[in-house]
């Protein structure tokens, strides 16, 4: 599994005009992408990771802190486009992407891991034309793989 990871001060997804999912900051926006031979081992993984990865501005410390840390929110979007190809030609490739029968249960499992983790997590809808709007706070994007 692949993610964008974002740490943003607000994030929505709006489908035909109807805002799916939503975000007050700080939190996490994250994309997800699956490919053929992830597991929902995987996908429990990656949820571990996104709720305790230090991206968070620091404490009075210095220290960064985690979504685990502020109880901040995640707003977690499917992504097939993260395992395209544009290596060879002008036209990307799709060929490592999992199949939306594949790739949507592996998401719903990273939402649900996250969740029982004590996760407030927002979605967007999968398989849906959605526009996606955020603040990036830094600006400050990692890509994280499992």
């Amino acid at each position: 599994m692949r993610a964008v990871v974002q740490r943003v001060s607000e994030a929505r997804v709006t489908v035909a005009g109807e805002t799916v999912g939503a975000i007050e900051g700080p939190g996490l926006c994250v994309l997800v992408g699956v490919t053929h031979d992830d597991t929902p081992a995987k996908a429990a993984q990656l949820a571990r990771k996104l709720w305790t990865l230090r991206l968070l501005p620091a404490d009075e410390d210095g220290v960064e802190q985690s979504c685990s840390d502020l109880a901040a929110p995640l707003l977690v979007i499917s992504q097939f486009t993260l395992y395209g190809d544009a290596r060879k030609g002008r036209r990307p490739t799709w060929n490592a992407a999992a199949p939306g029968p594949v790739a949507e249960p592996l998401v719903d499992e990273v939402v649900a891991r996250l969740r029982e983790l004590g996760a407030k997590v927002e979605t967007g809808r999968f398989g849906a034309d959605m526009q996606v709007a955020l603040v990036n706070d830094g600006p400050f994007t990692v890509i994280v793989e499992v």
